[in-house]
């Protein structure tokens, strides 16, 4: 069975085509970054126009490589949100149209649902239950998978996301667009102990997150050292930011394992690229954890694809799929 998972949930534009479960035949990305940097933020608008450019050529581009034509799929998956309206109309609709023009079923994907199968691709040995760990610029949420299809939400974020937080700490700092990676790689050179900021939420017995409080740590924290005409010690302050993060992620997972008595956790979405927080989570005891691929860890097409592919195997009905930006529960 082969399966085109089509992601346009943002500012990537990504196509893959998998056969049956897992096999990745072909995975295509294209990245916007370095058109939204010089913004310091994603411009829907703009996503959405570059998503036209880019979407079709990306698909031609992907049956090419796997020397297969349209009419040969058995399924095409599309995420149909939550994400930015413009960007997801882009892809949903390009998606109805491929559909009737080859006579293919298509089935709409949730986002979330995406990322949450992320980890699954090279994990042959996952199965539910399991709770799975969303972290990304959008999203900051414990799920437990009781099965596929059947998810229960433990706990999200009051305010910010973890990586709205980064990129907003970075923004602080006058780092660069995306704030995640930079702060990451500074942070290597840093202590993380050197300030004491806040770990927020770490000892509430709620599975729920909050970071405005440590952005705003942060924020008083470099203007003291801009009064005092200080430098700023960038490497230090991003280490010190990163640790907090990830502890206050760290805690949360702690408390839904032990909430919950499932010891078997994935973690997905860009934050979960983030080198202090693989770390963490590869050295937890007490439970076992399923981390994706680098390069699957921020929005791809194969997650797409394999939730869609999961989603027919059990008996969703495929029909006539519409974008929507706000859609959250799985």
């Amino acid at each position: 069975m082969l399966t085109l998972g089509i992601e346009t949930s943002c500012d990537d534009t990504g196509v893959a085509i998998i056969r049956d479960e897992r096999e990745v035949l072909c995975e295509l990305l294209s990245s916007q970054i370095k058109d939204h940097s010089r913004f310091g933020g994603v411009i829907p608008e703009f996503a959405a126009r570059k998503h036209l450019e880019n979407l079709l050529p990306l698909v031609d581009a992907a049956l090419n490589e796997c020397s297969i034509r349209g009419q040969d799929l058995n399924l095409i998956a599309v995420t149909r949100g939550p994400g930015l309206m413009g960007s997801l109309i882009v892809g949903v609709m390009t998606a109805r149209a491929l559909s009737q023009s080859w006579n293919v079923p298509l089935i709409g994907v949730n986002h979330l649902e995406g990322h949450l199968f992320a980890p699954l691709v090279d994990a042959e040995d996952l199965e539910p239950p399991f709770l799975s760990l969303i972290v990304s610029g959008g999203h900051t949420e414990i799920i437990c998978v009781h099965e596929f299809g059947k998810y229960e939400l433990l706990g999200e974020t009051r305010d910010d996301a973890a990586g709205e937080a980064y990129d907003k700490a970075a923004r602080i700092l006058g780092l660069k667009y995306p704030g995640g990676p930079e702060i990451d790689k500074l942070a290597r050179a840093g202590d993380p102990y050197a300030f004491d900021f806040p770990i927020p939420l770490r000892n509430t017995h709620e599975v729920e997150f909050s970071f405005s409080g440590l952005k705003t740590a942060l924020l008083w924290q470099v203007k003291k050292f801009e009064n005092d005409g200080v430098n700023i010690p960038m490497n230090d302050l991003c280490a010190s930011f990163q640790r907090a993060v990830t502890e206050a992620l760290m805690s949360k997972v702690n408390l839904a394992v032990r909430i919950t008595g499932i010891k078997r956790v994935s973690a997905s979405g860009g934050v979960s690229a983030n080198s202090a927080l693989r770390e963490a989570l590869s050295s937890a005891k007490g439970f076992r954890v399923w981390l994706p691929k680098l390069n699957r860890c921020t929005d791809n097409a194969v997650m797409i694809a394999m939730a869609g592919r999961n989603a027919w195997k059990r008996g969703e009905v495929c029909g006539d799929v519409m974008p929507n930006p706000s859609l959250h529960d799985l």
